[in-house]
């Protein structure tokens, strides 16, 4: 893959076939499309930069949308975004009628919870991961939470 690899990226399974240099510019050019629509249109840019690599990580080796994969308050979920086929519209990220600058389930299958706010992912993950096993499963279920996550009591009730 060469430039606009993006525009070739429509599932995560897209990805899991990528050598680490053609993983690293994918990386590269997440983060310019970040930056890009981010300074257009606003939204959380830091932590969606710093969880680029995690994202592209958690996608290769996770099995979605049967592993479920859940971002607290999804501050770092353009790069999901980007990797499960919204990149065509990510320019409209936080805008009238775009996408929602956190995850949702009606925007994608790849989207476990609708979130905004900090504090129940470990909780939605035990619930998530113990119907899966009842239901014999043997799928994972992975948060991606940030230190601020910490300060909701939500998240020691769930550990």
């Amino acid at each position: 893959m060469s430039e606009n690899m993006l525009e070739r990226i429509n599932c995560p399974q897209d990805i899991k076939d990528l050598g680490y240099k053609e993983l690293d510019a994918l990386c590269a050019e997440m983060r310019s499309e970040m930056i890009s629509v981010v300074s257009k249109n606003g939204g959380h840019l830091a932590a969606n930069l710093g969880a680029a690599e995690l994202t592209v990580a958690l996608h290769r080796v996770l099995n979605c949308p049967h592993d479920r994969l859940i971002f607290d308050v999804s501050h770092q979920c353009y790069a999901h975004k980007l990797l499960t086929g919204r990149y065509s519209r990510f320019s409209t990220l936080r805008q009238l009628n775009g996408i929602s600058g956190f995850t949702n389930r009606q925007e994608s299958v790849y989207d476990t919870l609708t979130a905004g706010h900090s504090g129940p992912s470990l909780s939605a993950a035990v619930g998530i991961a113990q119907a899966k096993k009842l239901m014999g499963s043997e799928d994972y279920t992975v948060c991606v939470i940030g230190d601020g996550s910490f300060t909701n009591g939500m998240v020691y009730e769930a550990l």
